[in-house]
């Protein structure tokens, strides 16, 4: 199956990208077919050379059957080449067990009734 993804080059801690189009079974630096683009993200957002596509090739490829990497599709639904795709949900881990939810619940249904009684209270006198 073809990728098109990206491959690291520059110096330690200067980071630059070629994005490629490559066998998915090549290692990430290793051989690819065809360079489609560069990414540099020591530039800023709204510098013009930070992503560079080559938008025929690369539609080229996507017509072959090309599956973009996940930050590839990014760069290319900002080029309006292809739909953006669909977030992922968001793991569950950072939030509190089922039981601890149960407590959160119970404990602000009750601190939401004695407001409800001292309401009505006040709306009787």
């Amino acid at each position: 199956m073809l990728a098109i993804r990206m491959t690291r080059h520059g110096a330690k801690k200067r980071p630059f990208f070629h994005i490629v189009v490559a066998d998915s079974r090549s290692p990430r630096d290793g051989r690819f077919i065809e360079k489609l683009g560069t990414y540099n993200p020591l530039l800023p957002r709204e510098h013009a050379q930070r992503i560079t596509l080559d938008k025929e090739r690369i539609a080229h490829w996507l017509m072959v059957g090309a599956q973009p990497s996940d930050r590839v599709a990014k760069f290319l639904a900002q080029a309006e080449m292809m739909k953006p795709r669909e977030r992922r949900e968001q793991t569950k881990k950072p939030q509190p067990r089922a039981k601890a939810q149960e407590r959160l619940k119970a404990a602000a249904a009750a601190a939401a009734a004695p407001a409800e009684g001292g309401e009505k209270e006040a709306a009787a006198s």
